[in-house]
């Protein structure tokens, strides 16, 4: 089995509904995400990808979903007020914690037919998730 990673990095802001601590407020991250795949064997130029399509592809949903966006959960009560603002806003199901931001970024990437099986986000440098293929 062959595997590959990429990194990426973005900035973003967040709160979470229902933390009793500090991450109650809206604050911001640099985010850094390593998403790895894998195939039991090598394309016809000898990859498992080309790094730079992984740039087009998954890199370029991060730079249009999460960069500089604030992220939020749909039931934020702050969602509102921010898209009326035309603030850059993307909402998502859960509370935007590093373990939903990394199966968000999993299943992005699932979804642009990368063979992703892990995907480790950071939120802080000493703060890190993991979400994995079963």
């Amino acid at each position: 089995m062959f595997f590959v990673s990429r990194e990426f990095s973005f900035c973003y802001g967040h709160r979470l509904l229902g933390h009793p601590g500090k991450c109650r407020h809206p604050h911001g991250h640099n985010g850094r995400a390593v998403i790895t795949l894998s195939m039991p064997e090598l394309n016809e130029n000898g990859m498992v990808v080309d790094f730079t399509d992984l740039k087009g592809t998954i890199g370029r949903w991060i730079d249009e979903n999460l960069d500089h966006k604030m992220i939020l959960s749909a039931a934020d009560p702050l969602l509102p007020l921010l898209q009326s603002l035309g603030e850059p806003v993307f909402a998502i199901e859960e509370n935007p914690t590093a373990e939903t931001l990394a199966k968000l970024l999993f299943d992005a990437a699932g979804a642009e037919k990368i063979p992703v099986v892990r995907v480790e986000f950071w939120e802080t440098p000493a703060c890190r998730a993991v979400y994995e293929k079963e």
